[in-house]
This record gives structure tokens, sequence and C-alpha cells, in this order.
């Protein structure tokens, strides 16, 4: 392995998730990621952060989730440059819940909420609303209905958890009734137009130990153990610099849209919550059509710490330090329920976890 630079210090994993496994396939990845940081950078991987220690190098920091800033400073950590992740004011702005607005400026919202936003993303995301009370919940969803089915969204869950499709009232009424109060009043939900024929695309930028990355592709479905759908892995182009490079390549017309919403959710996200900084930025992407057949496109979350495409990320980083005059490489991250591996892939996981059954996780790279 070639690394981007000798950078004194170490790398910690900082877990901070709720309800996470030690032993699930999710922090297996992390800690196998984190040492690939450590020698791709060539500092010491010193496992998992031990709160009161006095380590005699500077730390740099994987977490498992987006830090507030209280955190980001009680850990020293000062900048883009100490973590690989993102650091925010309020623990809400880490959450798909910034993507919309309130219903009105009435409605119940977290402190720190930032209503102008919701208007000036209104062109990079899908129709919909962010609610934190049933009553809400319920007058968004109704609001919505006239336009076709909707998706509510748990903002806590991830990876497609937590998700209802309503396409009637009384779907919604049922739903609604359902809902733990506590909970949504706490994290909030997304409501928005459910789309059809429906693609995801990932567009996402990583600085690490000074070289910046971006990258634009589109995610990947598989079956798992109970025959459910579930992600599969991303196939990404990734280039030397920023979001907007990414636009100087021939791109399909989808994929150009998808990074011009994710250049405007990004700005403007950093301009309505400063303070907000990132060294690991993942945006998802959909693309399909709405209840009348029409096209439709937006950014529905972002994600500011390490993720399932963190894996092509580092593989893409490492080949473009070994050969300074490539200016793009290809890279995938899979995901599958069964033994078939590629000679050549980089495996990060391979084991049977409690929940999910056996289960590999793997990057490839494909240059140009």
């Amino acid at each position: 392995m070639i690394g981007v630079a000798g950078v004194p210090g170490c790398v910690a994993l900082l877990s901070r998730r709720a309800g996470r496994r030690p032993d699930g396939h999710e922090a297996r990845t992390h800690a196998a990621l984190a040492q690939r940081i450590a020698a791709l950078t060539g500092r010491t991987y010193v496992g998992e952060h031990e709160t009161g220690r006095r380590y005699a190098e500077p730390v740099y920091f994987v977490p498992d989730r987006t830090l507030l800033q209280r955190e980001a400073a009680e850990l020293g950590i000062g900048g883009e440059a100490d973590l690989f992740g993102g650091v925010v004011p309020f623990a809400f702005v880490a959450t798909k819940t910034i993507s919309h607005p309130a219903l009105d400026a009435q409605a119940r919202v977290p402190e720190g909420w930032v209503h102008a936003l919701g208007e000036r993303l209104a062109d990079a995301v899908l129709p919909g609303y962010s609610v934190f009370t049933r009553a809400d919940l319920r007058r968004a969803g109704e609001d919505l209905l006239a336009g076709g089915a909707v998706r509510i969204k748990a903002a806590h869950e991830s990876g497609g958890n937590g998700q209802q499709v309503a396409a009637t009232a009384a779907a919604l009424a049922d739903h609604v009734a359902v809902v733990d109060e506590a909970v949504l009043e706490r994290h909030g939900a997304v409501v928005e137009r459910d789309l059809a024929q429906a693609v995801t695309y990932s567009v996402g930028e990583v600085l690490l130990a000074g070289m910046r990355v971006a990258y634009v592709g589109s995610q990947r479905q598989t079956v798992n153990h109970r025959g459910a759908e579930v992600y599969g892995g991303s196939d990404l182009t990734v280039v030397r610099g920023r979001f907007q490079d990414l636009l100087a390549l021939d791109l399909p017309d989808a994929l150009r849209q998808a990074v011009a919403q994710v250049c405007r959710y990004d700005a403007e996200a950093m301009r309505a919550y400063p303070g907000t900084y990132a060294s690991r930025r993942n945006y998802d992407v959909i693309a399909g059509r709405d209840g009348d057949g029409r096209p439709a496109s937006g950014v529905l979350e972002q994600s500011w710490r390490i993720g399932g495409a963190s894996g092509a990320e580092l593989l893409a980083i490492e080949a473009l330090a070994r050969d300074p005059a490539l200016q793009r490489v290809r890279a995938a991250t899979c995901e599958v329920y069964g033994e078939r591996v590629p000679a050549d892939a980089e495996v990060h996981y391979r084991g049977r976890d409690e929940r999910v059954g056996y289960l590999v996780k793997y990057s490839l790279l494909h240059r140009e």
C-alpha cells in the first residue's frame, strides 16, 4: 500500500451510535476501514478511542456518527483534517430532517432550526416536509397525498429502515396512529413524495491527508437471506477535486442533475448552519417518476460520517496517490449475502452476523 502522506499521529475509532454492536458487521467493517486509513496516511492504528487516556501522538478520529460541536471540542477536533466524518452544531443537522421545511412558522421544530433552508433547497429535493409531532405528520401527509403516494421516514433510522409508504388517507391515518410520539418529538420524521421506477445515485467528496476527491455513481440492490431487496453497493467514478469538478465529466443527464442538486444542497446546508464541517460528505439522490408520471429527482439525505461507499473512496485515494498523472478512477463497493468474491477484491468484512446472517463486504478498483 502506498500512503497519501506520512502524517504523525494515530488513528482511533470513536463509537458513539446508540445500539452499536461491537461484534456486528458494521462495527467490524468500520474497524477494517480505520486500519486502512491509518496505513494510507502513515499513522498508527490504536483501535477504539479510550476516554481519559492521554495519547502521546495527535489522534485522527473515525467516528461512527456525525459529532456535535461540543463533542468535537472535548476531543480536540478543530477541523476537517482531524477526523473522517463531520461536525454539526445541533443533532438534527446530521439527519434527513434538514432536507425539507417545516409545515409553517408555527410548527414544532427543535432549537436552532433554520426555516429559510427549506425554501433554499426547494429545487434540490423532492416535495416534502419535516415534522416533529403527530398532528404535523398527519397534516403533511394529507397535503402531499393530493399529488400521489407519500413516503414517511423516521429521521433517526438509516439504510431504508423505519420507512412506510402511504397511498391513501386511510393508510396515512393508520401509520400516524401507531407512531411513537416521544420518538417523533425527539428525532423527527420526513414526509415526502414517493417515486416509482426509482434509481438512487451517490455523490460524495472526501478529504484525507491533504488529498481531496469527489465522486458520482449509482447504487445497486441485492437480495438478503430473507428474500428482501437491500443495499448491495455502489459503482463510482472518482476524480481529484470537489463536487463542482464532477460537472466537467461527460455525464448522462441524470447524473449531471444529481451532481448539480448536491452542489446546491451542500452549499446551502453549510450556509444555514455555521460551524458545520465534514471531511467525508456523501449524499443520496433519487430519480424516478411522481404520482402523475412526471420525472422527478432530489437529494434524500446527507451522510457526514464513514459509510457504505468508504471502502471504494479509500481505494480510489490510494490509486490517485500512487500515480500523480492519474486524474480519475472507477471504484465499487459490494455487499453480498454469499461466498462469491472476486480474487482482486479488498475484503472489509466476512462473517456471520447475528442479525443479517452470512455477509461479505468488499471493494474493487477499476482503472479508466
